[in-house]
């Protein structure tokens, strides 16, 4: 990649800085080990909840909830966000960081557990937006879910679309590449779905459910 393209790439990913909770909330994903949606996928959701006026939205993957706070800045004000994960101590660490950014606890579901095994709980074309930031291994299961789950002209959003840089590269076969490449295809030549893949953080996988 040219200099000036990638110093054009670092300035879109700080484009919109985050606030002082969502950065305090990065730091305890960064010392719990898990990964976190950088400032440009995440002021990326937030215009894709603005911009359905999102008031149901369910993640997959809570994290310390770095990604929950970005969604629920640009949801309604009554909107709630479902967020499931398989491990409780980060959704105690983003029950803590929603309730330091004022989000009442009603707007805020927390669901532990697996997410293939939660989905299925969930109601049919009831929610306006799903975002996927789960095991890549399961991502392809996960997005079959989140698509039942949208409304007509919801969004789908899934984070790893470019794993590490290396989807693109048709010499990388390790699983977790292979798996994200798969599913990117899939999500793409699905009729029900108008679809993007946006480059920015590790990649985001879009797609709106046609009416």
């Amino acid at each position: 990649m040219a200099a000036d393209k990638a110093q054009s790439w670092a300035y879109t990913e700080d484009f919109v800085p985050e606030d002082d909770i969502t950065r305090a909330a990065r730091g305890r994903a960064e010392e719990m080990g898990c990964d976190a949606v950088g400032p440009g996928t995440g002021a990326a959701l937030r215009v894709l909840a603005a911009a359905v006026g999102a008031h149901a939205v369910a993640e997959i993957g809570t994290g310390t909830g770095v990604s929950g706070l970005w969604l629920l800045g640009g949801m309604r004000p009554d909107g709630v966000l479902t967020t499931i994960d398989v491990e409780m101590e980060h959704q105690r660490a983003a029950r803590e960081a929603f309730t330091a950014a004022g989000v009442r606890p009603a707007r805020a579901r927390l669901i532990p557990g697996r997410a293939l095994d939660v989905l299925p709980r969930l109601a049919d074309a009831a929610y306006d937006l799903v975002f996927v930031d789960g095991d890549p291994a399961e991502a392809a299961d996960d997005a079959v879910q989140a698509v039942r789950l949208l409304r007509p002209g919801g969004i789908l959003a899934i984070t790893g679309a470019l794993w590490y840089d290396r989807v693109a590269d048709p010499a990388r076969r390790d699983e977790a590449t292979v798996a994200m490449r798969e599913l990117g295809r899939t999500v793409r030549d699905d009729d029900r779905l108008v679809s993007a893949l946006l480059p920015v953080g590790n990649g985001l996988l879009t797609a709106v459910r046609r009416a």
